[in-house]
C-alpha cells in the first residue's frame, strides 16, 4: 500500500519526537536530575535532525520547484525538472514539464509569427506608422522609412521632424486627427484637408490619392498611435490594366477566330481561280489578304501589351542607351546622365523612351525643340525622374485625362496601344508616368522610377 505524502509527513514528524524523546530520557536517566536541560536539548536536537534527515526529499523538490517558478516569472523555459522518486511530488514535476514545454512551444510558435508579421509589415507597400503620446516614433516600416527619411531609420524621432519636407497634402493629413481620402500632386505645394481634391492646376495624371486612418491602443502602460497611409492610384490603376488587358485577350481571341480562316479562304480563292484572267477578282482577293495582315498586325499589338513579360532588370549603360535612341529619334540633352546605379529592364526602358520620343517628333515640333533629360530625385522618395519635352501643339485636358488608356487614340493610323504600353511597363517597375502641357507650349511627359530596384 502506497502512503500519501501526507501520512508520511505524519510518520515522520512522530519518528523524530519518538526519537527525541528517547535520547531525551537516556540522557536523563544516564546523568541524573540535574541534567535535565541538557536532556532537553538533547531531545529538541534529534527531533530536529531527524526531521531534517525524513524531509530532505522533499525539501529538494520544494525547492526546485521554486526556482522553476521563479524562471517562469522571468520568462524563460528552458529549466526541466527530473522526478525524486516521491509520487505524488513527481506529480508535480511531470505537470511542471509539461507546462514548461507547452510554454517553449507557444514562445516558438510566437516568435516564428512575430518573424513573419514583421516581414509582412517591413515589406508592405502602405505606410505604418507607430508613435506615442509624446509625438515620438515608436515603429516604422519600410515604407515609412522612404517616404519620411529617404530609407533611412525614423525610430526615436518626432513626428514634426519628419513631415518638415513633405507635400502640404500629406503634412496637413498628417497632421489632422481626420481619416480618409486625400489627393496630392508630385508638384502640390498648397495645403490640402483631407477628402479634398488636390490643387486644380495639377494634371489628372499626376495626381494621386492616398487613403489615411488611425488607430490608438494601450501596450505597456503606454498609449500608442498608429497611422497607416495607403497609396490607392497604383491599386486603381493595376485594377484598371487588368480589365482592360482582360478585354483585349477577348477581343484577340475573337478576331484570330475570324482572321485565319479568312486568309485561308482567301488562298484557297486565289488557287482556285488562278486560271481566271480577271484583274477586279484579283484586286478583291489582294484587298481582303491586305486588310486580315494588317488586322493580324493591329491584334499582335494589342497581344504585346496583354502580355508584357516581367521586367529582366540588371544595371542601365545610360551613354550606350541614349545614342542608340538618338540615332533613331534625334533629341536635345538637357542633363547629365543618371550617376545613381538603378537596375531596370533596358529593353523595356528603351522601347518606353522610343515612343516618348517618336510622339514629340509627331506632335508637330521640330527636332531640334525635343529634349530628354534626367534628374535624381531625393524626397519624398528616391529614384529617377526621366523628362522627355517638345513644342508641339501640346494636348487638350480630355486628351490628357484618356490619353494612357487603351484604344484611345488622336492619330488617323495610330493603334492606341504606345503610351498604355509605356505606362504598364514604367508601373511595372514600381514607378509611374505623367503628362502635362508645358506653359511655353508643347508637351512634358515625366516618367518616374524608384530607385530602390531589385
Amino acid at each position: 500500500m502506497m502512503l500519501s505524502l501526507r501520512t508520511k509527513l505524519l510518520l515522520s514528524n512522530m519518528l523524530s519526537c519518538l526519537l527525541g524523546s528517547v535520547s531525551g530520557a537516556l540522557v536523563w536517566l544516564t546523568l541524573g536530575d540535574d541534567t535535565l536541560w541538557l536532556a532537553i536539548i538533547v531531545m529538541l536536537a534529534v527531533c530536529y535532525f531527524c526531521s531534517m534527515w525524513l524531509t530532505r526529499r522533499l525539501s529538494d523538490s520544494l525547492r526546485a520547484l521554486e526556482i522553476g517558478l521563479l524562471n517562469f516569472k522571468d520568462n524563460d523555459f528552458s529549466v526541466s525538472l527530473h522526478p525524486y522518486g516521491e509520487p505524488q511530488l513527481d506529480a508535480l514535476v511531470s505537470l511542471y514539464n509539461q507546462a514548461s514545454a507547452k510554454l517553449r512551444s507557444e514562445r516558438q510558435f510566437i516568435y516564428q509569427r512575430e518573424l513573419m508579421l514583421d516581414k509582412v509589415i517591413q515589406n508592405s507597400p502602405n505606410v505604418m506608422l507607430l508613435i506615442d503620446d509624446n509625438q515620438r516614433v515608436i515603429y516604422a516600416n519600410g515604407a515609412a522609412r522612404h517616404l519620411f527619411n529617404q530609407g533611412v531609420k525614423v525610430e526615436g524621432m518626432l513626428l514634426p521632424e519628419l513631415v518638415v519636407t513633405l507635400p502640404d497634402a500629406l503634412k496637413t493629413a498628417l497632421n489632422s486627427e481626420q481619416e480618409g481620402l486625400f489627393s496630392m500632386g508630385s508638384s502640390d505645394s498648397t495645403s490640402d484637408d483631407v477628402d479634398n481634391n488636390a490643387d486644380s492646376n495639377a494634371d489628372s495624371s499626376d495626381v494621386e490619392t492616398w487613403h489615411i486612418s488611425r488607430g490608438r491602443f494601450t501596450q505597456n502602460n503606454q498609449q500608442h498611435h498608429l497611422i497607416l497611409l495607403k497609396q490607392l492610384t497604383k491599386e486603381l490603376n493595376r485594377q484598371e490594366v487588368a480589365v482592360w488587358k482582360k478585354v483585349i485577350r477577348i477581343i484577340s481571341h475573337e478576331l484570330n477566330n475570324s482572321v485565319a480562316p479568312i486568309a485561308s479562304m482567301v488562298n484557297s480563292g486565289k488557287f482556285l481561280t488562278q486560271h481566271l484572267d480577271n484583274d477586279k477578282l484579283q484586286l478583291i482577293f489582294d484587298t481582303i489578304e491586305n486588310r486580315t495582315t494588317h488586322l493580324s498586325q493591329f491584334i499582335s499589338h494589342y497581344a504585346q501589351f496583354s502580355k508584357l513579360p516581367l521586367p529582366q532588370k540588371e544595371l542601365i549603360d545610360w551613354t550606350k542607351m541614349t545614342q542608340q535612341l538618338a540615332q533613331q529619334y534625334p533629341f536635345r540633352l538637357l542633363s547629365a546622365l543618371p550617376k545613381t546605379a538603378i537596375k531596370l529592364d533596358a529593353v523595356q526602358l528603351e522601347q518606353v523612351l522610343i515612343n516618348l520620343l517618336k510622339n514629340a517628333h509627331e506632335s508637330g515640333s521640330s527636332a531640334d525643340n525635343v529634349a530628354l533629360s534626367f534628374d535624381e530625385t531625393i524626397h519624398p522618395l528616391a529614384g529617377l525622374l526621366i523628362k522627355v519635352d517638345d513644342q508641339g501643339s501640346g494636348m487638350s485636358s480630355e486628351v490628357l485625362s484618356q490619353a494612357l488608356l487603351p484604344f484611345y487614340s488622336t492619330k488617323q493610323s495610330g493603334t492606341g496601344i504606345g503610351l498604355p504600353l509605356c505606362r504598364e511597363i514604367i508601373e511595372a517597375h514600381g514607378g509611374r508616368i505623367s503628362m502635362q502641357n508645358r506653359p511655353q507650349g508643347g508637351l512634358s511627359v515625366k516618367v518616374w522610377l524608384p530607385a530602390q530596384q531589385s
